[in-house]
């Protein structure tokens, strides 16, 4: 009976079903939202923003059946990028999990942490908040699930604890941008204010909501722990379960010669990529090249042979395939907004709604339009040069600070980025974790929920005090 009620419970479809529904009702509104497009011209650091003043509407474009057969590739080829990253990270991560060396580590620091494994949790979910915060780069959740996992696994939680320090630690640094120059410097750059002005209240916005999201993490870990039965994802983490189990603590396991060789080659190889990113601008494409070459070098120090290296590769991008699909799949709906030529409408036709609003909802206004952009531009950056020429200058006329419009747009941005299924980086991760968008999101809603209300309260907050900086 029990058996019964749960198949007779109601489920969400498969993702993919829900990405081509997204993409299927993007294709109908084409017939029914009037296109339109604004003029692009030059904007901060050589990127391409628009003339706030320039919408005109244009001749209609509507998507027929043979465009949107192609929409699915296409989205696939718009977020290669972000695709081959993927599996990348799959294959490199397999290869490490070959050499034996995250199986000792996994040992080693289970053990360490047998006894204080919470603890873990808030160091974790802080140092990852503070990368994100600093330099922006909340992509880079996709190389921490992996490395955590493991231990997350052996310390008696599951896949959702790992995938949640990453992703809701990353999220909010993100968010907050204390110090982000993709997000913060960006919008302050479009909108005419000095670079990183208004600096308290964003630290104010990092710790509280760090602080929530660290408290919500702990509560569902110790369910967890207490009882496996409770985990959203027990039945799809048996085999990592398997895998990870933490042994006794008599005889933990030492590395032999080459595992240590090939471990120091590894940090050696996390240090070039720190200093890649954060002195020479590298992104995916960059991150993916090295880690290519720190899979087979590790792997060939630590005794691996070609034929394994190739085939530790290959297994772990059959792992990621499905993430991957995902990616384009959700780029899609992207892809129809844009050959319909009704995506900058729909970001006009939200601003002009804003301008209707009270003055003292104008902040929460711009958040609930930004909130809504987001699901279709899940860029931080391009979203930042498509919304705030339209929002710096309507904060003008609405009595919202410029410096509130800026904030407005950070928490209606950055939260949702690991929410919506449009968010290529965020469904590539949630892969790699091995956890559903739609258990994801059974754990993530009530979350959310509480940083909406924070995002609110601090934007009414900012409103009342005319916050500049």
């Amino acid at each position: 009976m029990q058996k019964e009620k749960r198949e007779k419970k109601f489920q969400l479809p498969h993702i993919y079903v829900i990405l081509f529904i997204f993409s299927a009702l993007a294709a109908i509104s084409t017939y029914f939202i009037p296109a339109g497009q604004f003029d692009r011209v030059p904007g901060p650091d050589g990127r391409t923003s628009i003339d706030p003043n320039s919408f005109t509407e244009v001749e209609a474009t509507p998507i027929g059946i043979a465009d949107f057969l192609t929409v699915i590739p296409r989205g696939l080829i718009d977020a290669g990028e972000i695709v081959f990253f993927t599996f990348v990270i799959g294959g490199m991560f397999a290869v490490l999990k070959a050499t034996g060396i995250i199986e000792v580590v996994v040992d080693r620091l289970a053990n360490r942490f047998a006894k204080n494994s919470i603890l873990l949790i808030p160091i974790l979910t802080t140092v990852f908040a503070i990368g994100a915060t600093l330099i922006g780069t909340p992509e880079l959740s996709l190389v921490y699930i992996p490395v955590i996992m493991p231990l997350i696994i052996a310390l008696g939680y599951d896949s959702i604890v790992a995938a949640a320090i990453a992703l809701v630690g990353t999220s909010v640094g993100f968010t907050a941008g204390v110090l982000n120059p993709i997000n913060v410097g960006l919008a302050q750059k479009i909108v005419g204010i000095p670079v990183f002005s208004g600096l308290e209240m964003r630290l104010i916005l990092f710790v509280v909501s760090l602080s929530v999201g660290i408290i919500f993490i702990m509560r569902y870990a110790k369910k967890v722990q207490q009882n496996p039965l409770n985990s959203y994802v027990y039945e799809d983490d048996e085999e990592k379960r398997l895998l990870y189990k933490q042994k006794e603590k008599i005889e933990a396991k030492s590395m032999n010669t080459r595992q240590k060789y090939a471990s120091i080659a590894a940090l050696l190889f996390l240090v070039i990529l720190v200093f890649g990113v954060l002195q020479l601008g590298w992104f995916m494409v960059e991150m993916a090249g090295l880690f290519i070459f720190m899979g087979a070098v590790v792997g060939l120090i630590a005794g691996l042979n070609a034929t394994q290296i190739s085939n530790a590769f290959t297994e772990g991008f059959r792992e990621v395939l499905m993430g991957a699909i995902i990616v384009g799949l959700a780029r899609s709906v992207a892809v129809v907004l844009e050959d319909g030529q009704i995506m900058d409408t729909i970001v006009h036709s939200m601003g002009s709604l804003v301008g209707e609003l009270p003055s003292v909802l104008g902040a929460v206004g711009m958040y609930l339009v930004q909130l809504a952009i987001n699901f279709i531009i899940p860029s931080g950056s391009g979203q930042a040069l498509v919304t705030m020429p339209i929002m710096g200058p309507l904060a003008d006329i609405i009595g919202v600070t410029r410096q509130t419009a800026v904030l407005a747009f950070q928490i209606g941005d950055g939260f949702a980025h690991i929410l919506y299924p449009t968010s290529g980086y965020f469904m590539a991760a949630l892969v790699i974790a091995g956890v559903t968008w739609q258990k994801w999101i059974r754990f993530f809603l009530p979350v959310f929920a509480v940083f909406s209300a924070i995002g609110i309260v601090t934007l009414v907050i900012a409103q009342m005090i005319q916050y500049t900086g």
